[in-house]
C-alpha cells in the first residue's frame, strides 16, 4: 500500500493538532494554554494551505494565531496571580 506524500504531511499535522489541544486542556498554567492553543491556530493554518485554500489559511494565522492569542495574552497579565491558578 502506498501513502501519498501529502497524506503523511496530513497525518502529521493531525497528530499535532490532536497533541496540543489535548495540551490546551489539560494545562495547570493559563500561559501554556494559550501557548498551545496558538500552537493549534497555526497548525490549522497549514492544513489550510495544505488543501489549497490559502486565503483561509493566511486568515487563520493572522487572526487566530495572531489577534486573538496577544489579546488572551494581554487579558491574562492584567488579572492578578491569585485569581490566575487553577484550584
Amino acid at each position: 500500500m502506498q501513502i501519498a506524500f501529502m497524506s503523511i504531511w496530513h497525518l502529521i499535522i493531525l497528530v499535532g493538532l490532536i497533541v496540543t489541544a489535548i495540551l490546551a486542556i489539560e494545562s495547570r498554567s493559563i500561559v501554556y494554554c494559550v501557548i498551545s492553543l496558538a500552537i493549534m491556530s497555526v497548525l490549522l493554518g497549514v492544513l489550510f494551505f495544505l488543501l489549497d485554500a490559502p486565503y483561509v489559511g493566511v486568515f487563520q494565522i493572522a487572526v487566530y494565531a495572531g489577534a486573538i492569542t496577544i489579546l488572551m495574552l494581554a487579558t491574562i497579565s492584567l488579572v492578578s496571580q491569585e485569581e490566575r491558578e487553577v484550584k
